[in-house]
């Protein structure tokens, strides 16, 4: 273990797989005290790898009594925040704009834009009471670069990127940045079970011809949150997609 965030404290939300459990342990490997939190009951076997000074706490983004339950207990325990990667998120459906299923819409509302909004929210006054911090919210090429049949997906990533830019601007002078990375097609438990043909074709459209793996976030967002490597980075919206949004 390195010390790159000896005497920090993260906070990562979708941390019981994919993205948010790779960024959980590369915080936990550079030093960080880790909060695992997610709703799915997997965050504590994350939190029992990763070892102390780990710690699972259950999260249910889109609900406002849990964002502001952990908020008072991280207060009660940590006295603030170093570091938000607010990562979790849902996929969606696919289907055209017309038929895409409201109820649908309104799930994929709730976690990945309000939310996350919440979770922003929360994470910006325990930092502010640390006296400064770095945010990583968890966007997608898809909040810049649109893709049929997800309306509904993009529509919320669309929003991240605005909701990164907003913040970074009213905080910047408060010692806190708030950047956002932008994943293409990643190798998480979503794509399980996926059609090789298809998992073939996603691979071609991409230059460096390979999807990218949950580590190649998890570095940028570790970078992102550093106050060391990246203090003069605020309000930059990071594509992790091996070039697939440059064309």
């Amino acid at each position: 273990m390195t010390s790159q965030f000896e005497g920090k404290v993260a906070l990562v939300t979708g941390a019981g797989s994919g993205l948010g459990e790779a960024i959980a342990m590369k915080l936990a490997h550079e030093g960080a005290t880790v909060i695992v939190a997610d709703v799915s009951g997997k965050q504590d076997a994350v939190a029992a790898a990763l070892g102390s000074p780990a710690v699972a706490r259950t999260l249910d983004v889109s609900s406002q009594q849990s964002v502001l339950e952990l908020e008072t207990w991280i207060t009660e325990t940590y006295g603030g925040l170093d570091v938000l990667a607010n990562n979790a998120g849902i996929g969606g459906p696919q289907a055209l704009t017309h038929e895409y299923p409201i109820e649908a819409f309104d799930a994929v509302m709730a976690v990945n834009v309000r939310g996350a909004y919440m979770v922003l929210q929360a994470g910006l006054r325990l930092m502010l009471a640390s006296g400064g911090g770095a945010v990583v919210n968890t966007a997608s090429i898809g909040g810049f670069r649109a893709t049929p049949y997800s309306s509904g997906y993009i529509t919320s990533k669309g929003a991240s990127v605005m909701m990164t830019r907003t913040a970074a601007l009213e905080y910047a002078q408060q010692g806190i940045r708030v950047n956002a990375v932008a994943p293409g097609v990643t190798r998480t438990p979503i794509l399980d079970g996926s059609d090789p043909d298809v998992l073939h074709m996603l691979e071609s459209q991409v230059p460096q011809g390979r999807l990218g793996e949950p580590s190649d976030v998890a570095n940028v967002v570790a970078f992102l949150a550093d106050d060391a490597l990246a203090p003069h980075i605020t309000g930059q919206i990071w594509a992790i997609d091996g070039g697939r949004s440059a064309g």
